[in-house]
């Protein structure tokens, strides 16, 4: 393989990329792993944390905010095999585009997030999440480390995209 082009598989920053989806991944299995098998969460209901959050367990059998609902285990597995296909273009565009250091923390998060969740659907049948945030009655999204980090990522892609490539196209003039 030619050094300065990168391969389907390998770039120069897929090291870094993977190591942040492989902490991710990890910190997030924990996580789930201890609020069900340890803390026992199922069993506790919700639990005040902070005045605007609480700790509570729902499976969610859909994608964000419930959308897609799968309630049936082969829907679950559709939506794992999605996951794992979407984090493998990731992957790819890691390592054939990934240009530096924001982009890689970017997929990393982005793939280890979507894997976490994909786990869950195949052995819970659906997506554990924990973190309800709330004020003065209104009650938002239960989410979990896994999609904390899908969203960074999102937000670290786009920043690169919008700050970082400007600075680039900037210096090249």
């Amino acid at each position: 393989m030619n050094a300065t082009r990168p391969g389907w598989f390998w770039g120069p920053y897929s090291r870094l990329g993977l190591r942040i989806a492989f902490g991710t991944f990890v910190i997030d299995q924990l996580h789930k792993w201890w609020m069900l098998l340890v803390y026992d969460i199922q069993n506790k209901g919700r639990v005040p944390v902070l005045p605007f959050m609480d700790l509570i367990y729902v499976k969610n059998t859909g994608i964000s905010y419930s959308m897609l609902d799968q309630s049936t285990y082969a829907g679950q597995l559709m939506l794992s095999g999605f996951a794992v296909c979407a984090s493998l273009a990731l992957w790819i565009w890691l390592a054939k585009g990934g240009t530096n250091r924001v982009m890689a923390i970017s997929l990393g998060l982005l793939i280890g997030g979507a894997l976490g969740n994909a786990v869950d659907r195949v052995i819970l049948g659906g997506v554990a999440d924990f973190f309800s945030l709330h004020a003065y009655g209104y009650y938002w999204y239960v989410f979990n480390i896994a999609d904390v980090a899908i969203v960074a990522g999102v937000l670290g892609l786009l920043y690169e995209s919008i700050f970082m490539s400007r600075n680039d196209a900037a210096n090249e003039l």
